[in-house]
């Protein structure tokens, strides 16, 4: 048995990287360590979570893996809830540190029953990974406090485990155990998605700020450019195999030296961005099944099954709009202005209830991240209170994102031989579904019924409360 509170037992979450990593650097200054990621099952059963995402994990555990054994250590896999984890712990005494993650409520109830019932035990030490407040939540000061997270010297690399690895405390597997177990008996539901692992991600850092960003404020609205020109390291912030803080310093380094510095600059918002959205979900868990605006979930009283299985398939009967989602049908990713015209579609023009699509597209993305998505889809379904209603037309982006409709042509086949003006308007010639909804009526009873509630003064004073906790503020000028 382990002598007490000389071992540290590392756990990952969405942490999966060596660089810039709190808990495993400090969790290895002692050099007695152990390397954990905790599978549970019904958090990879539960809303948004599909095998596309299990296949981007297997990616990243594999390369951890390999990385660790550099340090001489290794990841253990344990299978089960952290109420389970707890209970295999109770025969040993550990230091536990734990990078903290925002997360679904299962994920943060699990984790913070864990940490009541263990911290009589265990000394336990949590992190900060990036830039979301946890205690002293102070919105005015938001932006201060994540420049001064981004700004911190990047952790200390890890120190090699001289631990001896002859017996194990845990009931664990191997990584190869647990792949082989878990992840490769089930069928892909996809064509192809992006390979997960810190060295891709560096890569695709690299390759970014050396040529991809060129362009990057206007390629990445038009979904056959953004592909390629924007950064594509949205999966990899999402299960951590790259930390924020580590591209945002050498995002700094790069941008006085490029010849993309307005790109470089687009981008930048955006990483504060990432964490602003997140930072919502963190202060207000309960929007994974609220609407931000309390009078905002009795606008969508009911839904359509029928409706909603023809939008998630792409068979809605309008080219564009079919076509994005057969990309990201396909590879699990496609960019964000795409991304919000598919949910207006699906809460103006169907006028169905956001937590009944929502799930069904975050089970697409390989990065769904709960905190953006889910403050995002709010924003496109016009509940947050605090943004103002906007209805994609489908149309008018088929036009202005794909002229040539080069990108729906790629994506549906069937309509190659269509013209540019048939595709644009969904006036086809060939066998094709048909319309589901008529987008001008449709959109002009959205308009009414939000902007109905929207003039009332109960919803104004709710909306007020809805900005003080969730609404970005200006930043404050340098004197």
């Amino acid at each position: 048995m382990m002598a007490n509170n000389e071992a540290d037992l590392i756990v990952f979450h969405r942490n999966l990287r060596i660089q810039d990593n709190e808990a495993l650097s400090y969790g290895s200054i002692r050099q007695n360590y152990k390397c954990i990621y905790v599978f549970d099952e019904a958090y990879w059963s539960g809303n948004g979570k599909s095998l596309r995402q299990l296949y981007f994990l297997k990616d990243c555990l594999r390369e951890l893996d390999n990385s660790l054994k550099k340090i001489n250590s290794k990841l253990e896999i344990f299978i089960g809830n952290y109420k389970e984890f707890h209970k295999s712990l109770l025969n040993n005494k550990f230091t536990l540190h734990f990078n903290y993650s925002t997360d679904i409520e299962y994920y943060k109830s699990q984790f913070t029953q864990f940490l009541k019932l263990s911290k009589q035990q265990h000394e336990i030490k949590v992190y900060n990974d990036f830039g979301v407040q946890r205690e002293n939540f102070d919105r005015d000061q938001w932006s201060r406090f994540w420049e001064n997270q981004m700004n911190k010297p990047l952790c200390p690399e890890p120190k090699i485990n001289k631990a001896s690895h002859d017996h194990n405390y845990l009931s664990t597997h191997t990584v190869e155990e647990f792949i082989n177990k878990y992840i490769d008996i089930q069928k892909p539901d996809f064509i192809e998605i992006q390979p997960g692992g810190s060295s891709k991600a560096e890569h695709l850092l690299e390759t970014f700020f050396n040529e991809r960003c060129n362009g990057y404020r206007t390629k990445m609205s038009n979904p056959f450019d953004a592909k390629d020109s924007c950064s594509r390291l949205s999966p990899h912030f999402s299960f951590g195999t790259i930390s924020i803080r580590s591209v945002y310093q050498k995002l700094k380094k790069e941008y006085f030296k490029s010849n993309f510095k307005s790109d470089l600059y687009s981008f930048k918002k955006r990483l504060h961005w990432h964490c602003h959205f997140i930072q919502k979900f963190e202060a207000e868990p309960d929007i994974e099944y609220n609407s931000m605006h309390s009078m905002c979930d009795n606008l969508r009283p009911s839904e359509d099954q029928e409706l909603i299985e023809k939008w998630i398939k792409g068979e809605t009967g309008y080219p564009f709009l079919d076509a994005c989602i057969h990309h990201l049908r396909r590879y699990g990713w496609i960019n964000f202005r795409m991304r919000a015209m598919i949910m207006s579609f699906a809460s103006y023009n169907l006028w169905q209830p956001w937590q009944k699509t929502s799930p069904l597209l975050a089970e697409l993305f390989v990065d769904y991240e709960p905190g953006i998505h889910i403050s995002q889809v709010q924003m496109q379904s016009g509940v947050t209170g605090i943004n103002l209603p906007r209805i994609y037309s489908v149309i008018k982006q088929s036009r202005d994102q794909d002229p040539e409709a080069s990108f729906i042509r790629k994506e549906l086949p069937e309509l190659s031989d269509e013209s540019n003006d048939n595709i644009h308007n969904a006036t086809l010639d060939v066998d094709y579904p048909n319309k589901i909804v008529d987008l001008r009526s449709s959109s002009a009873n959205a308009r009414d019924k939000i902007w109905g509630i929207r003039k009332s003064d109960q919803f104004k004073k709710i909306a007020k409360e809805v900005y003080i906790k969730h609404g970005s503020r200006m930043r404050q000028r340098r004197r």
